[in-house]
């Protein structure tokens, strides 16, 4: 209640007991993420089980490793890497069998790689740590000139900025853990190094095949992917700015336009946007942050971010409720500074044009009036993450007629998502969500809220809006309901 930007905290299968959850939960999480990286599904799932105990009002997201290209291991007298130097002439290839690589050539398991890649191209392996540039093709190799002395260590990361590579939109480990998701019952999959619509689309075939509610959060780590966000905005539930990769992919300096660009994209069509990425990086291993990062974090709620994330901050340091602890103290400190909702935002990928104009009314009308909540009922969530864009500076309570809607709104700017079984009548939804937000001591019965309300069912969306304080609305609710 004290903070409107939502928290994702890293949990690795190597520390996920159930207290020490439910302290990150305590100091601010929201939503717990896994790494399919760093765990298998067996070990994921510990993990998942775990969260649940703690609260069903927590969201999981999985992460996919995504289709990404990387040296391959070393052959034996090479184990611990290929040691180059500026100027060496490097021989570099692709490789189905994930030949291992040794001083000769370098392997990457990207067999097309030859195709794709042009001469004067950068190719960055190890997140940047060593560069090279393509200077010739032949022999379906390419001949790459060192830039920086370093290592190529086995099975490192390989980036090429600004080239489009034709890399499948799901492999074969995504497949599997996508479909566990959807076993599990996970709320959302971060589909990582999502650079068309069609990578998320395939993600989508999936989960519709399986007749899932699962929704995913497209992750966007390289220049295709800001490129193409239009259409990826078109397909996906969500946006995850991961500025790792994207840090390697694009220069520095223009990583916070980039970063504003994709969060107002997000916001103007109603699309939760998560900030991602060393935002504590020194909490994995000292009890305070530098005061960069304290100003990352700020920066990324001043824009008004649905959520921030923590990794290894939370994974695997030393202080992970600490990291939680601050990154909630800056998002409250900052979002007292936020005077005005977003009440002027066009109208852009909505498919309920009265919904979207009486939320904006909404949100309006707590500028106007001494308003001190906004209460809502939902199927989809559709209502809530419209407000949720509005950025509403009160608290939005939605009442959610399915767990997994709850949890879907548990990364929405704002949202205080509750679970009930369905209301017979608007009447009914009404009474019960304002002796509850009583018995909690969040309103009191002269405080004036704004009710959207729906009256054609809650699936069809909202249609009216009414603005009163809680007694006379409680009143009216039960005189109707007589």
């Amino acid at each position: 209640m004290k903070k409107r930007t939502k928290i994702i905290a890293t949990i690795s299968d190597q520390r996920c007991d159930v207290e020490f959850i439910r302290s990150l939960y305590e100091a601010g999480m929201n939503a717990a993420r896994i790494n399919s990286a760093h765990v298998t599904t067996e070990s994921a799932a510990k993990v998942v089980e775990n969260v649940r105990k703690v609260s069903d009002r927590i969201a999981i997201i999985i992460d996919t490793k995504g289709p990404e290209i990387r040296v391959t291991g070393m052959a034996p007298g090479f184990e611990t890497g290929i040691k180059v130097s500026r100027g060496d002439m490097i021989r570099i290839k692709g490789s189905e069998t994930n030949e291992p690589s040794n001083n000769e050539v370098v392997y990457v398991n990207d067999s097309s790689i030859y195709k794709d890649v042009p001469v004067g191209a950068a190719i960055l392996i190890d997140d940047g740590e060593l560069e090279m540039e393509v200077t010739e093709k032949k022999d379906d190799e390419l001949i790459c000139r060192v830039k920086n002395n370093g290592v190529i260590k086995p099975r490192k990361s390989v980036n090429i900025p600004n080239v489009p590579i034709n890399l499948p939109s799901v492999t074969e480990r995504d497949f599997e853990f996508i479909n566990w998701a959807i076993d599990m019952d996970i709320d959302f999959i971060a589909h990582s190094f999502v650079r068309k619509k069609e990578d998320v689309l395939a993600v989508k075939k999936i989960i519709e095949e399986r007749n899932s509610t699962i929704k995913i959060i497209s992750k966007i780590e390289n220049q295709e992917g800001v490129n193409n966000i239009d259409e990826i905005l078109d397909e996906t539930y969500g946006i995850m700015v991961a500025r790792g990769d994207l840090g390697v992919e694009i220069p520095a300096e223009r990583i916070p336009g980039t970063q504003r660009f994709l969060v107002n994209k997000c916001i103007e069509s109603k699309i939760p946007v998560i900030i991602a990425t060393q935002m504590l990086h020194t909490m994995i291993s000292n009890p305070r942050p530098t005061r960069a990062e304290i100003s990352d974090v700020a920066n990324a709620i001043y824009q008004r971010v649905d959520a921030v994330m923590l990794s290894g901050e939370t994974a695997n340091g030393d202080y992970p409720v600490e990291a939680v602890e601050t990154m909630a103290r800056v998002a409250a400190e900052v979002e007292k500074d936020h005077s005005n909702p977003n009440i002027e935002m066009n109208l852009v990928r909505i498919n309920n044009e009265i919904t979207a104009q009486l939320c904006r009314s909404a949100v309006r009308a707590t500028l106007n009036l001494p308003v001190k909540a906004i209460v809502i009922d939902t199927l989809s969530g559709r209502t809530g993450r419209y407000l949720a864009a509005f950025r509403s500076q009160k608290p939005v309570f939605a009442v959610c007629y399915r767990k997994s809607v709850m949890r879907h709104l548990a990364i929405s700017y704002g949202i205080h998502a509750i679970y009930s079984e369905p209301s017979i009548n608007h009447e009914g939804f009404l009474l019960s969500i304002l002796y509850y937000l009583e018995e909690k001591k969040w309103l009191s019965k002269e405080d004036l809220i704004v009710v959207l309300g729906g009256s054609f069912g809650a699936a069809k969306g909202a249609s009216f809006m009414e603005i009163g304080n809680v007694l006379n609305l409680e009143h009216k609710a039960l005189t109707n309901a007589k």
